[in-house]
């Protein structure tokens, strides 16, 4: 076995980090590549347990990695392959947002290091994704370019962090891995689950402010709790009842849309998970995201004693862990007092993509097939401006 921690070409690395043995833990999943996650998770993170996050990051931090390669090893293989390389991408930058969502490392190791779930694919993607057992992350694998593009933008997307103080509807990055299993690499993002909450999210929405192609499937109607879009969202007639609180939030995303234009980004959508009050209940192994699945759905009544998510909208519901990351309150807003509906909505950004040749090679397709004004592929100055109009409009 064999230890690499690389900054650039400029930092040594005993330097830096002192390798340690890890203890025996038995990383179990039916998919080898969630063993070697789990295992690395629990390596990599290990490392930094003494290493204290610089006052100012610089751009060696950027450009990071811990790298770990491990070959012939018997342990645990009945799960685990015998050769396998797991790599963490600038450690210290994915540490620094932990902090700023006052998430500590050991929480973060623990529910990572219990079997993830896995997730049907996205219909219009070849690339899994995967869902902590306390839902409280997603794991999305994503591709080389993918993390390039994440490099790019890294140092911008951490200076907005600070200046936003960690108030911001954009996806919270946690941590991105690179894991070689069976010589194939497998490129993986943690971020934060919008959708965590204990309470039962009876309806959701992925809005783009696009019209074209914007409907759930049938078959993704079908399913017990289905993820609608944005014609379907004008189809049932809904709002997001917010009243006085409609200003903050909108200050708050427009902020971050600009932030995704100066970085040329688009393509985003803003995800929305509304819990009627009147119906209350509670999820405990149901979870949907974007893409629509659901796992082991046991629904309970809302009257439950023994839980912490009152469907009265008395308290406001938690997780009951000390991570203020699990507070269902980082992405909840509460229905106005005059609302017709009695909801809590849970709202954040997920996804963006940027603006580079294959989406300007889709803009022309598809605009030639359809026109030019509510295709979803559009320059990001575009695609800005009718998302906020969009959000503008159902938000009340």
């Amino acid at each position: 076995m064999s230890s690499k921690i690389k900054s650039g070409h400029k930092i040594k690395t005993k330097s830096k980090f002192k390798v340690q043995h890890q203890k025996h833990k038995v990383f179990r999943a039916n998919d080898p590549l969630l063993s070697v996650l789990m295992w690395g998770v629990n390596f990599t993170s290990r490392q930094l347990d003494n290493v204290n996050i610089p006052v100012m990051l610089l751009p060696e931090h950027f450009r990071a990695y811990i790298k770990i390669r491990t070959d012939n090893q018997n342990f645990n293989k009945e799960v685990m392959p015998s050769h396998f390389k797991v790599k963490e991408y600038c450690p210290l930058v994915f540490r620094a947002f932990r902090e700023y969502w006052k998430l500590h490392d050991s929480s973060f190791r623990d529910s990572l290091s219990d079997s993830p779930i896995s997730l049907d694919q996205p219909a219009k993607s070849n690339l899994p994704i995967y869902l902590s057992s306390d839902r409280r992350f997603v794991l999305k694998c994503i591709s080389k370019e993918d993390v390039e593009q994440i490099h790019q933008i890294l140092p911008e997307y951490h200076r907005y962090i600070v200046e936003t103080q960690g108030d911001t509807l954009l996806p919270h990055f946690y941590a991105m891995y690179r894991l070689t299993v069976d010589d194939k690499e497998n490129y993986i993002l943690v971020t934060r689950n919008v959708l965590s909450s204990k309470l039962r999210i009876h309806t959701k929405y992925d809005v783009k402010g696009s019209t074209v192609d914007r409907s759930a499937t049938d078959k993704e109607k079908s399913k017990f709790s289905p993820t609608l879009k944005d014609n379907d969202f004008i189809n049932d007639k809904r709002t997001i009842e917010i009243g006085e609180q409609k200003k903050a939030f909108m200050d708050k995303l427009k902020r971050d849309v600009d932030f995704l234009v100066s970085q040329h980004l688009m393509d985003y959508s803003l995800l929305i998970g509304i819990h009627d009050l009147e119906k209350g209940g509670v999820q405990e192994r149901e979870y949907t995201l974007s893409t629509g699945n659901e796992i082991g759905t046991s629904d309970l009544s809302g009257n439950e004693s023994d839980n912490n998510c009152p469907s009265d909208g008395s308290e406001s519901p938690t997780t009951g862990n000390d991570d203020a990351s699990c507070n269902d309150e980082t992405f909840m807003v509460r229905s106005s007092e005059n609302s017709s509906r009695r909801e809590l909505y849970w709202m954040a950004i997920i996804d963006f993509t940027y603006y580079g040749m294959k989406k300007k090679s889709a803009n022309v397709a598809k605009t030639m097939k359809y026109g030019g004004d509510e295709i979803s592929t559009v320059k990001p100055e575009l695609y800005a401006r009718r998302f906020l109009e969009f959000i503008e409009k159902i938000i009340v």
